[in-house]
């Protein structure tokens, strides 16, 4: 089968999305597939490279300048003169089976789908973000957008099926774009498990200490781009209850800092000096970094539970979590279990769960432990891209039958 792969985001660009279309290539390729990547160019990253079995373009792009709509992110589109014509040249020398899109508002998509609905070839789009934000004016011009933008785009390309990755996306994508239920597919975001296995904590912790000087106080990692949903205040508001019974904690932010608010609320408070940002870091540095934290907090605002969180668990770190028990529809969280969860905004709720977690390394090694089990049986990502291979196929196979 062909399969097309189609993200503005892909490595060397770091984020979720990234990820997740990176690693479904590969499979799709390592199960004997031929597969094509498009992409939005990235800074030095080559025009086109085969690299584990894929081929990979990235179409000459444009960067959104930094700014509220945009969570303050480097987000690369590909609306460029010619663009159009060179997605549908290959496309049409490639002549994939199926089309596997990545984020609903990426012109790359936009385009994509317009080939495969002149082609009446299958389409598979995957939802990563919403547009929503904690800011009322943002969310205002964010609802806008799906409204006059977003929708009429998707009603006209009408992808074959959309995948939801969580019970809080199937709720978006029915009441904002009205796409039916039988159209959308319900598969979860996945965890590459063995990239967090046979880590030494103790090794990785004074590894981590050393290379940040957090000193020989808690450390409790905080991973993920600071954007507007995902804006650590709450963590920050915590922290004058965390510092009072552990005064040389730390909270090491790891990945781009899009959103600074966190930072001036610290200041205020006074705890500044617990903060340590170290920026986006490779991939490959992220599980030592996990594994020798002794407990991981971002998911704070009720806005989801990212892949970030997920390998935190996946590292045996125990989380704590602003979400429902019941976020992903194929497994429950437990509280006090797989991870402490507690209400949005409640920062002295946090403090509590991050001092109950400081305080007892008994009940942190199980939480830990459990978290990673739970990760591993239920979003071990060859789980999760079977799933998703097995809809191309099914797709591919209607086109056909």
């Amino acid at each position: 089968m062909r399969i097309v792969v189609v993200n503005n985001f892909f490595p060397p660009r770091v984020g979720g999305s990234a990820h997740v279309a990176d690693t479904l290539s590969r499979y799709y390729a390592e199960q004997g597939h031929e597969v094509l990547v498009i992409a939005a160019g990235y800074r030095d990253a080559p025009a086109e490279e085969v690299r584990d079995g894929i081929r990979i373009v990235r179409l000459p792009s444009w960067t959104l300048p930094e700014s509220r709509f945009s969570f303050n992110f480097d987000m690369t589109f590909a609306l460029r003169p010619g663009n159009r014509g060179r997605v549908f040249r290959l496309l049409d020398d490639f002549r994939p089976d199926v089309v596997h899109q990545h984020g609903q508002f990426f012109d790359l998509t936009w385009q994509s789908g317009l080939w495969a609905r002149r082609r009446r070839i299958p389409a598979l789009l995957t939802l990563h973000t919403r547009l929503q934000s904690p800011m009322p004016f943002s969310h205002f011009v964010m609802r806008l957008l799906d409204a006059v933008v977003v929708r009429p785009i998707l009603d006209h390309v009408r992808p074959t099926a959309v995948v939801a990755i969580d019970r809080i996306f199937h709720h978006y994508i029915r009441r904002r774009y009205a796409i039916a239920a039988e159209r959308i597919e319900h598969v979860p975001v996945g965890v590459e498990s063995h990239r967090f296995e046979h880590l030494d904590r103790e090794t990785e912790r004074a590894a981590v200490r050393e290379r940040f000087h957090l000193g020989d106080g808690p450390i409790i990692a905080s991973l993920g781009h600071v954007i507007p949903v995902r804006d650590r205040v709450a963590l920050v508001e915590a922290l004058p209850r965390v510092l009072a019974c552990h005064p040389d904690a730390k909270v090491l932010v790891v990945g781009g800092v899009y959103y600074r608010a966190f930072l001036e609320r610290a200041r205020r408070l006074g705890v500044g000096h617990a903060i340590v940002c170290t920026g986006a870091l490779p991939k490959a540095d992220i599980p030592g970094v996990l594994a020798g934290a002794d407990l991981e907090v971002h998911d704070l605002q009720g806005f989801g539970i990212g892949i970030a969180s997920l390998e935190a668990m996946a590292a045996g770190t125990p989380t704590v979590l602003a979400e429902r028990a019941d976020y992903f529809a194929c497994a429950r969280l437990t509280d006090g279990a797989e991870t402490l969860l507690v209400r949005p905004g409640d920062t002295a709720e946090l403090a509590a769960s991050i001092n109950q977690l400081l305080d007892d390394p008994e009940l942190a090694s199980d939480i830990g432990e459990a978290g990673r089990k739970w990760v591993h049986n239920n979003l071990d990502m060859p789980r999760i891209c079977a799933a998703n291979l097995d809809i191309l196929k099914r797709l591919a196979g209607e086109r056909w039958g």
